[in-house]
């Protein structure tokens, strides 16, 4: 169903790190600002300060790391990508510590087991794909973060509710209330629906006990 969605999101974020190298511009940001008040938000999935495994589905170049050494001591970090271009520069800038590994992945299903898992933006770039079948794709992706996170995981994605004459027809704009809705259900009791960070996104917490 996504061969030609991988093909797409590789042209699109092989251009933008061309043209605005690593950084927020070139993994699809507007600044580093909007990438960092994201951040934010998933991070808050993570509980306590004691060390803890994360693994960053479409981590781009690994610029969650700098966040996580700010808030926390000691942690091991995976980071996942679909371009082999976004891994490359990401262990070139983080590759040489420890605690961190990157892979070229083309499906959730292959990353390792960790704590948690987070997925951020990688919901929003859906070019020709219809509604259902991109739905079925973040069902599919978030079921795999389930999975693979032993105390919770966090996404964030497009809203519904952004203002219609800012939508655009290539970005899939996700209902909070359904996944919302579809995580209490399927996967935990304990989730937050974080929709209040003054950006045309929410984020979604899925903690378990």
């Amino acid at each position: 169903m996504l061969d030609k969605i991988d093909k797409d999101l590789k042209e699109y974020y092989g251009k933008n790190l061309s043209v605005n190298g690593a950084g927020a511009k070139g993994v699809g940001w507007k600044n580093e600002e909007a990438q960092r008040v994201r951040f934010e938000q998933l991070t808050k999935a993570i509980a306590g300060d004691g060390p803890f495994s994360v693994n960053d589905l479409g981590c781009g170049v690994g610029d969650l790391i700098a966040l996580l050494d700010e808030r926390f001591p000691h942690y091991a970090y995976y980071g996942y990508d679909v371009l082999a271009e976004m891994i490359e520069l990401a262990t070139r800038q983080y590759g040489n510590r420890p605690n961190a590994s990157f892979a070229v992945i083309t499906d959730a299903s292959a990353m390792q087991e960790a704590d948690y898992s987070v997925a951020s933006g990688i919901f929003n770039l859906r070019y020709g794909t219809s509604d259902e079948q991109w739905l079925q794709y973040i069902l599919d992706s978030i079921g795999w973060m389930h999975r693979k996170s032993r105390k919770g995981f966090a996404f964030n994605a497009l809203t519904k509710y952004s203002d219609p004459e800012y939508m655009q027809a290539h970005l899939y704009y996700s209902d909070p209330l359904y996944l919302f809705d579809y995580c209490k259900r399927n996967f935990a009791k304990d989730v937050a629906l974080l929709h209040d960070y003054q950006q045309y996104d929410f984020t979604i917490i899925v903690r378990k006990h």
